[in-house]
């Protein structure tokens, strides 16, 4: 039979066999003297099986060991191993959808879903507790907020596990007392309002005075003694990124209440 009839035999294209040809997967036939190649049964039988394994999910290099007479692995052998890592790859999509149906239930609620996102399932809370707090605002919500939670964000998808967990617990120390998301809101519009101030604005104090008060006593003791999220490795980076592109007047009462911080004052 001709190249053609094989093909229509084997459900394939002419060029498909004539690439398989190319790899060795498929032996080609010494032409015709009229120029044609000329297809058994033999052939037509180990198309058919270089198919089906590739239905199976080989790739085409293994395909050819399984063919190869020296290759050294029995075809069980490599179907297992297939086998093993489509296990693999629907584990890995199972866990995947399910990320995705908890970042889409989020995003059913208020705020559930920020232009930041998605983020961490703890982060995903904290930002909904913001916004509930900013709807509660009678102004729009303050750029330090929004500021913040993007340096939150960006932390959460950085890969820095340490850091993360830092993070973490840092959060969930800081937003556990009642009314501390409020005191937040109040020293973010502290800092809104430094904008345009000089670095000497009385301001400066009170709004870094706010941002202490925002720390709870006991993270503010293990940091003035060198333990704690904030005194981690990583922590300096992530301090002047919070501080980059501020107006010189809020990165100075952020400064001054890190020191504070550092120094235990309360």
């Amino acid at each position: 039979m001709r190249i053609g009839e094989l093909a229509g035999l084997a459900g394939v294209s002419t060029r498909t066999i004539r690439h398989y040809h190319h790899l060795g997967l498929l032996p080609e036939p010494v032409r015709r003297a009229n120029g044609y190649r000329e297809y058994g049964l033999r052939d037509a039988v180990a198309l058919a099986r270089v198919r089906r394994l590739t239905e199976l999910g080989l790739g085409l290099e293994e395909v050819r060991d399984v063919l190869a007479e020296d290759a050294g692995r029995e075809l069980r052998e490599v179907l297992a191993e297939l086998d093993e890592d489509l296990a693999r790859q629907e584990a890995a999509i199972r866990a995947r959808r399910s990320r995705l149906a908890e970042v889409l239930r989020r995003s059913e609620e208020p705020g559930g879903l920020p232009e930041e996102g998605p983020v961490s399932e703890q982060l995903a809370e904290l930002f909904a507790e913001m916004a509930r707090t900013s709807a509660t605002l009678p102004g729009p919500e303050p750029a330090m907020a929004v500021r913040e939670r993007e340096v939150l964000a960006l932390l959460d998808a950085s890969g820095d596990g340490r850091a993360q967990g830092a993070m973490v617990a840092a959060l969930r120390e800081m937003f556990a007392a009642p009314g501390s998301m409020e005191r937040a809101y109040a020293a973010y519009g502290l800092m809104d309002g430094l904008a345009g101030a000089a670095v000497d604005d009385p301001r400066v104090a009170e709004a870094a005075r706010a941002i202490v008060d925002c720390v709870p006593a006991e993270a503010v003791a293990a940091i003035a003694a060198g333990a704690g999220p904030a005194a981690g490795p990583g922590a300096e980076f992530w301090t002047e990124l919070m501080v980059a592109e501020l107006a010189p007047a809020q990165a100075a009462a952020m400064r001054l209440a890190m020191r504070w911080v550092a120094e235990g004052a309360r």
